[in-house]
């Protein structure tokens, strides 16, 4: 089976002309992507054209708009069955390594394969934070276990490209993209554990730890966002029905329903992204939502009982309904069917 590098670079040294030699005489098909690099790198890529095909965007568009158009070549240009391996440009990931994944992926030819660090020895703290932090929320959005979330070193067959094309992003957020996508459609993710390596503690990087975080964790924040507006919704119609009717359970029924459906219409269109079948989706929707009413007013009542404020014992059962809400909707009500591939 074909063995294609897909590296993307921008601004590379002589460590990526390295990793394309080791690869090529592994019998590796290498492509680089050059992402815009200034002409003072120009002699780097005309070097590294012994060993591999060299594309060049015109400007830096950023690691995930390199990584496709890398894919867009080699779905023109590879016949199938191949398998692609994505590696950075910085001499971080050892040939023995990049070979284990490749190995792994022809095997499992369904799955996102993985090139994960066990993060031991003189990690940089910058990635040390960032990964152990990404993990659990991770986690929580999507119910996987991913040790390594921000590993460059993933490997996937001929299966998973058009997939992968069409998932969103143009810089590092994309591979955090990639994950979410994969994992809320159903697809595995297995993980190969690879050696550690920080090369002058990862200065080589063009990571931002604080712009490109912020882009990685809007894609997973905003999942709790309609929960919050929707709450919102919810609370201040409680409030106010309260005082106009006097009422508990009526004011309780009618603003969960009003918040309801505010929930479920974003949660379909802007959270999920779900292309399940709208009507069926309701209708487990709606049996959600009645059985969280139930349980809503239960608890809101059990809590007033116990000598709390109404308004306080709101706040807590919307709280502790909150998990329960979330993971129903993300795993059953709003899974998108995944296509045969």
């Amino acid at each position: 089976m074909k063995r294609i590098a897909l590296i993307p670079a921008y601004k590379p040294d002589e460590k990526m002309i390295q990793t394309a030699k080791e690869l090529y005489f592994e019998g590796f098909e290498v492509i680089i992507v050059n992402d815009g690099s200034t002409k003072d790198y120009d002699n780097v890529f005309e070097s590294a054209t012994e060993y591999a095909h060299v594309i060049c965007h015109n400007e830096n568009r950023g690691k995930g708009e390199a990584l496709k158009t890398g894919l867009k070549y080699i779905r023109e240009h590879f016949a199938v069955p191949y398998i692609v391996v994505n590696a950075d440009a910085d001499g971080q990931h050892r040939t023995q390594d990049i070979k284990r994944i490749a190995n792994t992926a022809e095997n499992n030819r369904s799955k996102l394969i993985l090139g994960s660090r066990k993060m031991e020895g003189k990690v940089p703290l910058r990635s040390r934070l960032g990964n152990n932090l990404t993990r659990l929320v991770y986690r929580f959005a999507t119910q996987a276990a991913v040790y390594d979330t921000q590993t460059g070193l993933r490997a996937y067959s001929d299966k998973l490209t058009d997939k992968l094309l069409s998932i969103e992003g143009s810089r590092y957020e994309y591979e955090m993209n990639m994950l979410m996508e994969l994992a809320r459609d159903g697809y595995e993710i297995f993980e190969v554990w690879i050696d550690t390596v920080y090369i002058d503690n990862n200065s080589a990087s063009h990571f931002n730890p604080v712009k490109d975080s912020a882009k990685i964790y809007f894609e997973i924040l905003k999942f709790c966002g309609s929960s919050i507006l929707s709450f919102g919704v919810d609370y201040g119609l409680f409030c106010l029905l309260s005082a106009l009717t006097g009422s508990l359970v009526l004011s309780n029924v009618l603003a969960r329903l009003v918040s309801g459906t505010v929930n479920f219409t974003l949660n379909k269109k802007v959270v999920f992204q779900s292309n399940a079948n709208a009507a069926f989706a309701a209708l487990k929707y709606i049996a959600l939502a009645v059985f969280i009413l139930i349980c809503n007013t239960l608890v809101l009542k059990g809590l007033i009982g116990f000598g709390i404020a109404a308004y306080t014992a709101k706040i807590i059962t919307e709280i502790v309904l909150f998990i329960f809400n979330y993971l129903i909707q993300h795993s059953f009500i709003f899974k998108k069917e995944v296509k045969a591939t």
